[in-house]
């Protein structure tokens, strides 16, 4: 006689083995032999196995749900029946679907805890996903990196990037091989986000030798290795190795599968950071051409920015404009003071204040300033240039693109006032100076601030900055 809670026990345990084939196997060969009521158990259990696989498995928990259901009419009422269902459900039909009953999400089986949990996440129902009391050590092993993983999801979708990424952290702390590395590469993504380069490189360290080349589903995770990879690499100054990693993910995803938007639109981002703008612009045009509908706004703003790049306002209001449209867009304050330096670049100071204005008050700290800096200088407002040119170096990201520029100008104003302050203007241009190749135009120009502050300092009695 089959005993239903030792072959499930069984079959748990290949599971946490990474045994997919084993769990099968015990499960099919108990329901040989064992009679209608246990098989109808069975066939619940086999559901729950077949919903591992997630979408590409919705026919056979489906069916299983259906041998079920014929075996035994009164299952129809179980709470693990009925989280199985609804999770089914909510993979076929999204937000429409219809959510597990209370009495299901408290349910004294935490396995059909686990499935309604889940059911509420792709329902888009995370705050009642997180609700379901489930701790980990009432799950089979198997399980446990796979609730913490349903719970980040149910963070990010809250926007709790932070509490998201801790608890990737510690799913892949639960997992093993190819499903450690995915949960590290996701925390990392995560990290990217909340623009903590160096933390995603900490954990894509972690994930890279957890590839071994055996696995026929590596391929294309590793190529969102290279992927994330490069936008770190980018994010910690280093556009050529980031050229190199976005390369391989490029090769990866070809030889795997299909060209994607995200990396082809971070190709595009490497190289306007290693200052090929023309190229970048083929890059955006591609990754628009890519994109789904809820991506099109970031590839229309990238092109628009890239446009910028290539001093051609007119082409990148249009692009901007089309991402300033959709309502969803999150970064629409940076659009704004992207379309303020539109105007600023056309002649049109008093409307490029006036757009950097709204969008410094929305958040665009940066480039709102950078704009409002610019158009001050043209007004020969010098001391209200020198203020947006600070605030740009105490905000951006040090030795970002952005921190660079704020340097150079707050230099360059104070030199355009005499050096009132020349400890100050010693330090803006020194640490520009630093920042700055010597092909650039700006390198001569900070040489002689630098040797001209300095002087006045040396001539007054002021110390000399290392």
């Amino acid at each position: 006689m089959i005993d239903v809670a030792t072959t499930w026990q069984q079959a748990c345990t290949a599971l946490a083995g990474g045994d997919y084939d084993t769990a099968f196997g015990v499960l099919d060969a108990a329901m040989q032999e064992a009679r209608r009521p246990e098989r109808a158990r069975l066939a619940l259990y086999l559901a729950s196995v077949h919903a591992l696989y997630g979408d590409a498995a919705t026919t056979e928990v489906g069916a299983a749900l259906q041998e079920a259901r014929t075996l035994d009419p009164a299952l129809r009422e179980d709470p693990l029946y009925l989280a199985l269902s609804a999770e089914l459900g909510a993979r076929t039909r999204g937000a429409e679907a219809a959510l597990p009953p209370q009495a299901v999400r408290e349910a004294a089986d935490p396995l059909a805890r686990y499935h309604a949990l889940a059911a509420l996440a792709l329902a888009e129902q995370p705050q009642a996903a997180l609700d379901v009391h489930l701790p980990l050590a009432e799950l089979p092993e198997h399980l446990g990196w796979r609730l913490r993983s349903w719970q980040a999801d149910a963070e990010e979708q809250l926007g709790h990037a932070l509490e998201a990424a801790h608890l990737y952290a510690e799913a892949a702390h639960h997992a093993a091989g190819l499903n450690r590395a995915i949960m590290l590469q996701e925390g990392a993504a995560l990290r990217l986000q909340l623009g903590e380069a160096q933390e995603a490189q900490q954990a894509l360290a972690q994930a890279r030798p957890l590839y071994t080349g055996h696995d026929p589903e590596e391929g294309l995770n590793l190529a969102t290795w290279h992927y994330l990879q490069a936008q770190a690499l980018l994010n910690l100054g280093k556009p050529e190795e980031a050229l190199a990693a976005i390369r391989e993910a490029d090769r990866l995803e070809r030889v795997h599968g299909d060209p994607s938007y995200g990396v082809t639109l971070v190709w595009g981002q490497v190289m306007t950071h290693l200052g090929q703008h023309e190229d970048a612009l083929k890059y955006f045009e591609r990754a628009l051409t890519l994109a789904q509908d809820a991506d099109r706004p970031y590839a229309q703003h990238e092109l628009g920015v890239a446009l910028l790049d290539l001093d051609r306002p007119v082409e990148a209001r249009e692009r901007l404009e089309a991402a300033l449209a959709d309502p969803d867009y999150p970064y629409q304050p940076e659009v704004l003071a992207d379309l303020a330096e539109c105007d600023y670049r056309l002649g049109r100071l008093q409307e490029a204040q006036l757009g950097a204005e709204q969008a410094l008050a929305q958040g665009a700290v940066v480039p709102a300033s950078l704009v409002l800096g610019s158009v001050a200088l043209d007004y020969y407002h010098l001391d209200e240039a020198l203020d947006h040119y600070e605030r740009v170096v105490r905000e951006a990201a040090p030795q970002s693109r952005d921190w660079i520029t704020g340097h150079q100008m707050a230099a360059d104003v104070m030199a355009q006032q005499g050096f009132r302050d020349p400890a100050a203007a010693y330090a803006h241009a020194q640490q520009a100076l630093d920042h700055t190749p010597e092909s650039d135009d700006w390198y001569g120009t900070l040489q002689d601030h630098l040797k001209k502050a300095g002087d006045l300092m040396s001539s007054s009695g002021g110390r000399m900055l290392n």
